[in-house]
């Protein structure tokens, strides 16, 4: 090369620079510039993704199955910290990426850490056991006419170190009470796991709360020693049920309930036909005590505490107001909160309005995303295990859908206060409600299908009603009431708190009651719900343009949730109970005696509101007082059913024939070798490996178990067998088994 050749380009550097790898680079570097010029863009919503990488964290351990799986997701993490430092440390997105990461990492730790720290041993088989104890706690049911105890049996007794135990109310003793000593027999098992596959999972509640044995006293109960003195969580516990007592003492039925529920979050006096009323209207979040409540009794307290002091020129000219009301209101929060049970709602929105607090004191902006981000921070690193429950969802996504809605600058334009008459300020006031409660709605729906399976229709409506209701007439009359309580003069007030609770049961049952008043849904996956979650804190947290990518995760798991099937097939884990679904939809039990728990456990996973059938009722069925025996077509397909329905014992040969002749034979006791379904065998000895199932027939049949959801946590009972092999069946229409005793 010659001198004027030196700074000339020499041809190979041109090939790189024009060939394939150039022209990945060029693309790489154009991706990584437009991605640092969105998140230059969104700098100020990079603070709340923290808290949804510390849930990720939590959400894999919960959904992986096991140590090998959670320590792969900690490498997976600790990699995606390492490598954007490494490779882009300089840009936004390489440390956003690595915090997040990080924050993901440490939320798995942390739950992994808890549920380690919060073992206890559990009660191994169901036994009646005599025994001494000492009373932690007391909760009235009065609507079931019950007591529930939770009690530290005495050391020798052979039981866990804490059990919880209900007591008929016929046969309470005087002097029971937290700190009192008792002993009593009871009927105990250990936590019970989820029925059916998507049920309500007892035991995994039970580990975190180190709750070894739940049961039930079997006659009256005895009181060996009073109450003695008590650390300051049993005395406030006490406090919260004496006060419970005495509202529901002051107004009867579930109007007392709720009064009880608003002013101490115990629904214990609510009747189960005004709680599914409650549940079905959407107005179920009034009972939980939450945001709004507390909410109401911070405003209140700061709005009394700063009228009462401004009453002194003194003082409104020597000391800021504001600071001391804003102080008023942040102790009658705490204790609020305390005396509530601080319940993770309570405790997220008394986070929330200490800040808001802070921020009024100061003179800052009272509501952002980043004051939810900071109360979520707080509950996922005290109370990781909060985060698979409805509770902590519900409540982060109603407050965080109404902060979003209300901080977008068109609905801020629209809703902000104006010089205008009042009818147009009334107007826009019932605007701001019926939009913030679609927001709601829209928001809660996808996780109360999740959770129960079932979501209202006109909770938005009926919550324009009910909340200003419960807000701004019940709660100040209920107040008032126990104030002039002490001085023995509340009955007028409490006379008005009934009348206006009356109003609000009123309401629930009427749009409880209305037609397609509840949208119901079979068990949806758990991936879906995911697509969904992620889809929806993409949109809430984003501000610019790119925040409508949600909707694509969103619409993919609601489409996901749509398509899922209800079973076929449902079995119990105990095999006791079961429910098969009919040509024309309908759910037929095995055992007609089944209580409300069974027919509504039923129900919700088969996403039906109809009386359930009796298979013996079936045209098909053949039943007697042992087996019950029944076709289930599907897909052109006939699956013989049959099932045990009693313990006497029956004759091996003719035993072996009917299994023989079925595909499926579920019994809640442990059946012979000789019995040999052409496919599935549910029996006893698989049932305890499995927990209950869930069948969905079809050319591929799928059986999906409470044991796969479980996996090797420590609330397992144990491992999981493989899978039962699929014979597949010849199709076509087959003859109909003969109406007589199928053995």
């Amino acid at each position: 090369m010659t001198a004027g050749d030196a700074g000339a380009p020499s041809i190979e550097g041109e090939a790189l620079q024009t060939g394939p790898a150039g022209g990945v680079a060029r693309r790489l570097a154009a991706a990584g510039a437009w991605l640092e010029e969105r998140l230059d863009r969104e700098r100020d919503q990079l603070a709340p993704w923290l808290p949804v990488g510390l849930g990720l964290g939590v959400a894999a351990w919960f959904a992986l199955p096991g140590e090998g799986h959670w320590t792969a997701f900690l490498l997976i993490a600790l990699a995606s910290v390492l490598l954007p430092l490494a490779v882009a440390a300089d840009t936004r997105a390489g440390r956003a990426l690595a915090i997040f990461a990080l924050a993901a990492a440490i939320g798995c730790l942390n739950i992994w850490a808890k549920s380690e720290r919060v073992a206890a041993p559990r009660l191994e088989r169901e036994r009646m056991a005599e025994f001494d104890a000492l009373v932690e706690a007391v909760q009235e049911l009065p609507a079931e006419q019950k007591v529930r105890m939770m009690l530290r049996p005495a050391e020798g007794s052979g039981l866990p170190p804490r059990v919880r135990v209900n007591v008929a109310e016929k046969d309470r003793p005087e002097g029971l009470e937290p700190g009192a000593s008792v002993h009593l027999r009871a009927w105990l098992m250990p936590p019970a796991p989820a029925a059916v596959p998507g049920a309500y999972d007892f035991a995994r509640a039970a580990w975190f709360q180190g709750l070894g044995a739940s049961g039930k006293a079997l006659g009256a109960v005895a009181v060996t020693a009073p109450a003695k003195a008590q650390g300051w969580r049993a005395r406030i516990a006490d406090w919260r049920q004496r006060l419970a007592n005495h509202v529901r003492a002051r107004l009867a039925g579930s109007e007392g309930g709720v009064a009880a529920a608003l002013a101490t979050g115990d629904q214990g006096g609510i009747s189960e036909e005004d709680a599914e009323a409650m549940r079905r209207s959407g107005l179920a979040h009034l009972l939980s005590v939450s945001g709004l409540h507390l909410t109401a009794v911070v405003g209140a307290v700061m709005l009394l505490t700063l009228k009462l002091l401004a009453l002194s020129p003194a003082l409104a000219l020597r000391f800021r107001l504001v600071v001391i009301a804003a102080g008023a209101g942040a102790l009658a929060g705490i204790a609020y909160t305390l005396l509530t049970g601080s319940e993770v709602p309570t405790v997220r929105a008394c986070i929330a309005a200490l800040l808001i607090l802070a921020g009024i004191a100061i003179g800052r902006e009272a509501l952002t995303l980043r004051l939810v981000a900071v109360g979520a921070l707080v509950i996922l690193l005290l109370w990781p295990e909060s985060l698979p429950g409805p509770s902590f969802q519900l409540s982060f996504a109603a407050i965080t859908a109404i902060v979003v809605l209300h901080d977008h600058p068109r609905i801020h334009a629209l809703l902000a206060r104006r010089d205008e008459g009042w009818p147009q300020k009334v107007g826009r006031g019932l605007l701001a409600l019926v939009l913030t409660g679609i927001a709601v709605e829209a928001a809660l729906a996808p996780i109360a299908l999740f959770h129960f399976h079932r979501t209202g229709l006109y909770g938005a409506f009926a919550n324009i009603v009910a909340i200003p209701l419960t807000t701004f007439i019940i709660m100040p009359i209920e107040a008032l009431a126990l104030f002039f309580d002490l001085f023995g003069a509340g009955a007028p007030f409490w006379w008005l708190a009934g009348q206006a609770l009356g109003f609000l049961l009123w309401l629930a049952r009427t749009a409880a009651e209305a037609p397609g008043a509840v949208v119901l849904s079979p068990a949806i996956p758990a991936a879906a719900f995911g697509l969904m979650v992620a889809g929806g804190i993409w949109i809430c947290l984003w501000r610019t343009g790119w925040r409508r990518w949600g909707l694509v995760p969103v619409a993919l798991g609601a489409a996901w949730a749509l398509s899922a099937r209800p079973p076929d097939l449902l079995v119990t884990g105990d095999g006791r109970h079961l429910a098969l679904r009919t040509a024309d939809g309908e759910l037929a039990i095995l055992r007609g005696r089944a209580g409300d728990y069974v027919r509504d456990l039923f129900s919700e996973a088969s996403a039906l509101e109809e009386e359930l059938l009796e298979i013996e009722q079936l045209p098909d069925a053949a039943c007697t007082e042992d087996f019950c025996a029944a076709p289930m077509m599907k897909d052109g397909t006939v699956w013989r059913l049959l099932a045990t329905r009693s313990d006497r014992l029956v004759e091996f040969a003719p035993l072996t024939r009917a299994c023989r002749s079925a595909d499926i034979v579920v019994s809640d006791r442990r059946l012979p070798s000789t019995c040999v379904p052409r496919w599935l065998k549910a029996d006893r000895a698989l049932l305890a490996k499995t927990g209950g199932l869930a069948v969905t027939l079809g050319p591929t049949p799928r059986v999906e178990t409470v044991s796969d959801q479980v996996g090797r946590h420590p609330w397992r009972w144990v491992e999981a067998p493989p899978r039962p092999a699929f014979r597949p069946r010849a199709k076509g229409k087959e003859e109909r088994p003969p109406a007589r005793s199928p053995i």
